[in-house]
């Protein structure tokens, strides 16, 4: 299984709405112990090994693609491929403005909602049919536009009620994986 967490590299972009992907990938590493991440298809990558329900051993691997949102489908195509991972072993965790801030939702494809990472994913698959875990981060206030919105940087109350979602998020994976 792969798991892939949306967001924008480097420091400019790590406390903004469009990088909870990125932040529920990095509660899930610290809560397995990851200290190594690699280069891979332009991706940083780490192995993790759960038990499942069964009690069967399971890897999994967490990406974040290290491109920009809008371009993100090509490096997480090129680590599946790699992986022999297919579009339905695929759970990819992204910010999502159609829900309320803190709000998670799980599912299997749908629509794409005009989101430009899951677009760029869906094209480079060829297919829509991957997992989905949603994060909420609600509409924009007033006339503030989607992208300045999602590229704010986060402060105060605002930045621990995303760590507060990154931390609940990573629960609903954790959930998802030992079923």
């Amino acid at each position: 299984m792969l798991i892939c967490g949306l967001g924008n590299p480097g420091e400019k972009y790590a406390h903004t709405r469009h990088n909870i992907g990125f932040a529920v990938i990095d509660v899930l590493a610290a809560r397995y112990n990851v200290h190594y991440w690699k280069n891979e298809a332009g991706c940083q990558v780490s192995t993790i090994n759960i038990t499942n329900a069964s009690g069967q051993s399971q890897k999994i691997i967490l990406a974040k693609p290290w491109d920009f949102m809008n371009t993100s489908g090509g490096p997480l195509c090129k680590l599946a491929r790699a992986h022999n991972i297919t579009a339905d072993q695929i759970l990819v965790i992204h910010d999502e403005i159609d829900l309320e801030d803190e709000h998670i939702r799980f599912r299997t494809g749908g629509g794409l909602n005009a989101h430009n990472g899951l677009r760029s994913i869906a094209d480079k698959l060829g297919t829509r049919d991957f997992m989905r875990l949603q994060c909420g981060i609600s509409r924009p206030p007033g006339r503030m536009t989607v992208a300045n919105y999602v590229l704010k940087e986060l402060k105060g109350v605002s930045l621990t009620n995303f760590y507060i979602e990154a931390e609940a998020a990573a629960d609903k994976v954790e959930e998802l994986i030992h079923l």
